[in-house]
C-alpha cells in the first residue's frame, strides 16, 4: 500500500532540458511544425515511409488503378509534397475521391466532419467522421456509429483500391488505425483492393505498455491491443486483416530504414502534428497514459500551449498532487506543481490546479503508469470530487479500474494483466515486418 501522509514541497519551476528527449516550442492547436528534415543518426540511415517508396518506384503499384485516398495534413512524402498532389500529377494513376478522418483533410477540425468537396482539386471529400447516431436503441449503438465512420458502398462503386495514408502515433485509442480498420471492412464488402503506405510509429516499435483491451470494441478500441502496442499501421492492418476476420485484398507498402527501436525525432523525417494537440514527439510519447485519463472530469491541458503535459482541474492543489505523484518514484519522470486556465475543452476560463509532467528519460518513462498514477493519486486526494469510473473506456480493462481504486501498486495492477500482455506479444510477433 503507498503512505498516504504527503509533506508538502515548494516546487521550483524551471525549464528543463531533457536528456533524451527534446520538447518543441508550443504551437497554436492545428498548425504543424515548420522546421527542416533533421538528420538521421549515424549509422541509421535515412528512414523512408511508404510514401516515399511509392515515389521511388514511379507509383508502379498504383498504375492503372481508380483510387479512393484516405488521408489527412499528415499525407506527406519527406519533402513535405501532400500524397494529393503527388496522385494527381502521377501517370496512370487515377484518383477519383477523397476520404476525411477524424480532424479532417487539413487535421484542424477538433468536432465532426462533413462531406464536400476538396478546393485545390475538385475532388470529392467523404466524411469518415460522421456526426453520431442517436444512443438508443444501446445495443447497436456502436454498429450504427461505425457506420458513419466507414465509406458507403456508392462511394466505392468507382474505385478500384483505397490507399491509406495517415500518421499514427502508436496508442490503442487513437482514432486513425479505427478508421484504417473500418475502411479495410468497407473495402472488402466492395470488392476493392486495401493498400497501406506505411509509416514509422512516433514511439519506437519496441515498447508494448498496459492492459490488452478486455472490453466491447468502439471507435476507441477496435481491436484488443494493449495501450501501447508498439506496431506499424501497416502492421496493425495486418494483424487486424486476420485477427478479425476482415480477409481483404490487403498491400503494404512498407518502410526502408526503419528500426523498432527509432523514436521518431531518430528518423530523418520531420514531424507535422498528427493531429491538433499533439505537438510534439514528448506529447506522444506521453498520450498513452495521460489520454487514459481524459475520459474523467479532469483536463489534459487540451485548451493550453502543452496539451498532454499538464494535467489539473478546478478542485486540485497542485503542490500536493505533485508532492504525492513524485513519492512514486517514476522512473523517467517528475512531477512539478501549476495553475492553468483553459480556454476550451475541460474546465474553459476556469483556473486549475495541478501538474506539469515533466519526461526526463523517454527511454526509462512508462507512459501507462504514469497515467495510471495520476488517476489513483487524484482519486485518493479527491475521492468525493473525481469521477475515476469514467477512465474505463480508455482504459478498456475492468479488473484495472478496480485494482487502482484499491488503491494497489502498480507493480501490482501490472500484474493483473502480464499473462495476457505475453500473449499478445506472441500474437503481435506473426504481423511484424521490420527487424
Amino acid at each position: 500500500m503507498i503512505c498516504v501522509a504527503r509533506s508538502f514541497r515548494i516546487a521550483v519551476f524551471a525549464i528543463v532540458v531533457a536528456l533524451t528527449s527534446s520538447t518543441s516550442p508550443a504551437r497554436p492547436a492545428g498548425k504543424a511544425e515548420k522546421v527542416g528534415i533533421p538528420t538521421a543518426l549515424p549509422g541509421k540511415g535515412m528512414v523512408s515511409n511508404g510514401v516515399d517508396v511509392l515515389v521511388e518506384e514511379k507509383f508502379k503499384s498504383l498504375k492503372g488503378l481508380r483510387i479512393g485516398l484516405i488521408t489527412n495534413h499528415s499525407g506527406t512524402d519527406r519533402d513535405r509534397n501532400h500524397l494529393i498532389d503527388l496522385l494527381i500529377k502521377a501517370p496512370g494513376v487515377k484518383l477519383k475521391a477523397l476520404f476525411s478522418p477524424e480532424h479532417g483533410i487539413r487535421g484542424e477540425s477538433d468536432s465532426t466532419i462533413s462531406d464536400g468537396i476538396d478546393a485545390q482539386t475538385g475532388l470529392p471529400v467523404y466524411s469518415l467522421f460522421g456526426k453520431r447516431p442517436p444512443r438508443e436503441p444501446a445495443d447497436t449503438y456502436i454498429q450504427r456509429v461505425f457506420e458513419t465512420r466507414k465509406p458507403k458502398p456508392e462511394h466505392l462503386a468507382e474505385l478500384d483500391a483505397l490507399v491509406f495514408d495517415i500518421q499514427d502515433i502508436g496508442c490503442r485509442f487513437y482514432t486513425y488505425v479505427s478508421t484504417m480498420g473500418l475502411c479495410m471492412e468497407a473495402a472488402k464488402d466492395a470488392g476493392i483492393r486495401f493498400i497501406v503506405l506505411d509509416r514509422a510509429n512516433p514511439i519506437n516499435g519496441v515498447a508494448v505498455q498496459g492492459p490488452v483491451q478486455d472490453y466491447p470494441i468502439s471507435f476507441i478500441g477496435f481491436h484488443d491491443t494493449p495501450l501501447r502496442h508498439g506496431m506499424t499501421v501497416g502492421e496493425l492492418a495486418r494483424m487486424f486483416n486476420e485477427e478479425k476476420k476482415i480477409h481483404v485484398n490487403l498491400t503494404v507498402i512498407p518502410l526502408r530504414n526503419w528500426k523498432r527501436d527509432l523514436w521518431f525525432d531518430q528518423t530523418g523525417l520531420p514531424w507535422i502534428n498528427p493531429s491538433p494537440n499533439i505537438r510534439n514527439l514528448n506529447q506522444a510519447i506521453l498520450y498513452p497514459g495521460v489520454g487514459v485519463i481524459e475520459g474523467a472530469n479532469i483536463s489534459v491541458g487540451r485548451g493550453t500551449d502543452t496539451p498532454f503535459e499538464v494535467v489539473g482541474a478546478p478542485y486540485i492543489d497542485g503542490v500536493r498532487l505533485a508532492a504525492d505523484l513524485n513519492d512514486f518514484k517514476l522512473e523517467g519522470v517528475r512531477f512539478e506543481p501549476i495553475r492553468f486556465t483553459p480556454t476550451s475543452t475541460k474546465f474553459p476560463r476556469k483556473e486549475c490546479g495541478g501538474v506539469r509532467i515533466v519526461l526526463m528519460d523517454r527511454n526509462r518513462c512508462n507512459a501507462v503508469d504514469v497515467g495510471l498514477a495520476i488517476a489513483q493519486a487524484v482519486y485518493r486526494l479527491y475521492p468525493e470530487d473525481f469521477d475515476i469510473d469514467r477512465l474505463q473506456r480508455h482504459l478498456g480493462h475492468p479488473p484495472t479500474l478496480s485494482i487502482l481504486k484499491s488503491g494497489k501498486s502498480l507493480a501490482e495492477i501490472r500484474q493483473t494483466w502480464s499473462a495476457k500482455l505475453e500473449e499478445f506479444e506472441q500474437r503481435r510477433s506473426r504481423y511484424l515486418l521490420y527487424n
